[in-house]
């Protein structure tokens, strides 16, 4: 198995408004798209909604079953493949952070809850009163989509954003919590991991980077994600392991090399208790 693609907007051809924003039914989308089934990654915004059909959606290693009703969000960055029956059917949305970010100028994509933590839970499921509410919104943006009316770019993204607040609202009441007061100080944190986790897995480093004790750092980090600093620290280095561990032309030790652990012996340990296997069983578990 060779290393995930890294998918742009322009790859995808069909009804794309502009080159960072995509709107298509599943159907047409996967018709067109094939390789979408395979594991891959993407630098922009994934939303997809599934009115029929079932299968499972695999993002970063976890899988969720999908059904009528079922809605993702992916992040930039994530590995994510499909298995999908063949009544598979929905609606798909991409888009950049930027084009969001610079449209709505007063606020940002990640104001949003579900997208203010990689750890959000990526899935939710509207019952049918909630999917028939928030599918009208799909359907006009597919709509809009293929018009070539005046504002076409603004109609879809103010749509978009309703979606987004609609999103917003279903993941809060089903995580029962208010937005946390932390959500800044979390996504400055996620962003240094992002940036330091191949050379710096010591908490210290990143609490001195924020100017805040290491108390404090973890005493945000249980608030938000119920989780200390250096789980969340770990966890990134670990999925990074296994994004790498996709790729067969890696060796194991180069791969524990490229993360900067001192010896093979200790990333496997690592690995192992993180996920009860050993890396090079993780890997004959993806070729099989």
């Amino acid at each position: 198995m060779n290393k995930p693609p890294i998918y742009d907007i322009s790859n995808f051809n069909y009804n794309s408004v502009n080159s960072e924003l995509y709107v298509n039914s599943f159907k047409n989308h996967l018709k067109a798209h094939s390789f979408i089934e395979k594991p891959h990654r993407h630098n922009f915004y994934l939303l997809v909604l599934f009115t029929a059909g079932t299968g499972t959606h695999e993002i970063d290693f976890d899988s969720y079953n999908i059904k009528r009703g079922s809605l993702f969000v992916v992040q930039p960055g994530q590995i994510h493949n499909w298995k999908l029956s063949n009544d598979i059917d929905g609606f798909i949305v991409f888009y950049s952070q930027e084009t969001y970010n610079l449209y709505f100028g007063n606020k940002k994509i990640e104001d949003y809850s579900i997208y203010q933590s990689v750890k959000s839970q990526p899935e939710l499921f509207f019952e049918e009163e909630e999917l028939q509410e928030i599918e009208v919104y799909f359907k006009l943006m597919k709509i809009e989509s293929e018009s070539r009316k005046a504002k076409q770019k603004d109609k879809i993204l103010n749509l978009l954003d309703i979606i987004n607040i609609e999103v917003s609202r279903k993941y809060l009441l089903k995580n029962n919590h208010k937005t946390p007061i932390y959500n800044h100080k979390i996504n400055q944190f996620e962003k240094l991991i992002e940036t330091f986790f191949r050379t710096e897995k010591s908490p210290s480093f990143y609490a001195s980077k924020m100017s805040i004790t290491l108390k404090h750092l973890n005493r945000i980090c249980k608030s938000i994600l119920n989780k200390t600093a250096t789980q969340l620290i770990t966890e990134r280095v670990i999925l990074e392991a296994k994004r790498l561990l996709i790729d067969q032309n890696k060796s194991i030790s180069q791969i524990a090399d490229e993360l900067n652990f001192e010896n093979y012996s200790y990333f496997a340990k690592l690995f192992k208790k993180e996920n009860g296997i050993s890396p090079s069983d993780f890997r004959r578990n993806l070729s099989s």
